[in-house]
């Protein structure tokens, strides 16, 4: 653990890491780790200087530079940050110190257990801020000045708005996990939230961004990170990891989901613990997929954004038990049904996961093998994501793509990004051809079937 104590950290942050796996440095840990502890002095800090280890150590001497971070996905770049804040932490407690803001709500209950983890011997306290959750509950969280907050930017925002009961004025660290996606204006345009955060936080802090597809934003990116910034990126012609097996496979669009019931099951006939998570780009195909292969005995389990219906496992009466009045709890609900899949999932309970783009980030699940994309993303740097939830942290991984006539140009695009080609996963077409008849119905049926919930 030579290689950690080296970049700065402490002995305790070093044994604790050592504990959870970390043995040895990646290289976005390794490059950005010194640059936030260390750096030339900004002057004075407004908060008194602490003894660490029997020596006093001064505020100035605390003062580290932003960072902005762009390494492929799987390659450590939570812990990147998550394990220099608990240093700067340690020697000065008090909160709220941290905010860490991401895109999706899954994605910020996996850093705080990054955070609960590696930070247990402080005796961390933190706060998921997320939306489909109670404001109330919340509310009270934040009043009670938690060391480190996760939160979705729509959700903080409105607590911003309406209360008063917590201030982020004291706050030494802004983190921007996925920072490109919080930072695009699109279907889900984060900026006006954002400029109520921004707003909140002082202009004297430490600024951290990260993600694995940080170029096309980074003029924009600088302006945030205004403290001397130390820009890093991987130095990787390829922008995909060199452990995952990228393969596409030509079908018409006729036949797509007899071809992919014939993927799951040769995949679950052959290696019956792999975990596969298929994307898709819409919630409503989401669904009828899940459906679908629940038809077919697969067990699998839905993650999207708009899960109205409670999970075909459950009983009639435990929806009844739910007393679901008013819009809040109906919020609650699904906001319980989407951690739930998630926790099934991650627990090898169900093998498949269906998922939209709302899993395509950040989500960090070892026994994923494989992942299949249901549609050739749009974008290149989508594809970039969705693929990066398997062949993580070393392992190996595949993926291929289900790509139609109509995607040929999507394709070129993605592998114009990521410098590669993809190469053709071979299917023998007799055996889609048998169960063409049998999935095209029960698909059918499921589409119906959604309609009238």
């Amino acid at each position: 653990m030579a290689e950690f104590r080296a970049l700065g950290l402490a002995p305790w942050l070093v044994e604790q890491a050592r504990q959870v796996g970390l043995s040895r440095p990646t290289p976005v840990q390794a490059a950005c780790i010194p640059a936030v502890l260390q750096g030339e002095s900004l002057g004075p800090w407004p908060r008194p200087g602490t003894a660490v280890n029997g020596r006093s150590r001064s505020p100035s001497s605390l003062a580290g530079r932003d960072c902005l971070g762009c390494a492929k996905t799987g390659s450590g770049k939570t812990a990147a940050f998550v394990l220099p804040v608990l240093q700067v932490l340690s020697e000065d407690p008090y909160g709220i110190f941290c905010l860490v803001l991401t895109p999706t709500r899954e994605l910020a209950y996996q850093i705080a257990e990054q955070f609960r983890v590696l930070g247990k011997p402080l005796g961390l306290k933190d706060c998921v801020v997320v939306g489909g959750l109670d404001m109330v509950a919340q509310a009270l969280e934040l009043s009670r000045k938690p060391h480190v907050v996760i939160a979705t930017p729509g959700r903080l925002a409105d607590h911003l708005r309406s209360s008063n009961t917590f201030s982020l004025k004291k706050l030494k660290f802004l983190v921007l996990d996925e920072a490109d996606r919080l930072l695009e204006q699109g279907c889900a345009d984060f900026t006006a939230d954002l400029e109520v955060i921004l707003e909140a936080v002082p202009a004297r802090r430490q600024t951290l961004l990260f993600s694995a597809t940080l170029t096309d934003t980074l003029n924009e990116l600088k302006s945030l990170a205004a403290n001397r910034p130390f820009c890093w990126e991987a130095a990787a012609e390829v922008r995909t990891v060199d452990e995952l097996d990228q393969r596409y496979l030509l079908v018409p669009e006729a036949v797509k989901d007899a071809y992919l019931v014939h993927l799951v099951q040769t995949f679950q006939d052959e290696h019956e613990d792999w975990s596969i998570i298929i994307f898709t780009r819409t919630c409503k195909d989401c669904q009828v997929l899940n459906m679908m292969l629940r038809k077919f005995s697969f067990p699998s389990v839905a993650l999207h954004s708009m899960m109205k219906q409670v999970s075909d496992g459950q009983s009639q009466a435990s929806v009844r038990d739910l007393r679901i009045p008013t819009t809040s709890n109906r919020l609650f609900s699904l906001q319980r049904q989407r951690f739930a899949a998630l926790a099934k999932f991650k627990s090898s309970m169900f093998k498949i996961l269906i998922a939209t783009d709302v899993a395509a980030r950040g989500l960090d699940i070892p026994t994923v093998q494989v992942v299949i994309n249901y549609n050739t993303p749009g974008l290149p740097k989508i594809y970039i994501h969705r693929v990066g939830r398997t062949a993580r942290a070393g392992r190996k991984g595949m993926a291929i793509t289900l790509v139609t006539q109509y995607d040929i140009h999507l394709v070129h695009a993605i592998e114009e990004e990521i410098k590669l080609k993809l190469q053709e996963f071979s299917v023998e077409e007799r055996p889609v051809l048998d169960i063409l008849t049998h999935v095209n119905v029960t698909r059918r049926e499921c589409e119906i079937v959604s309609v009238e919930r």
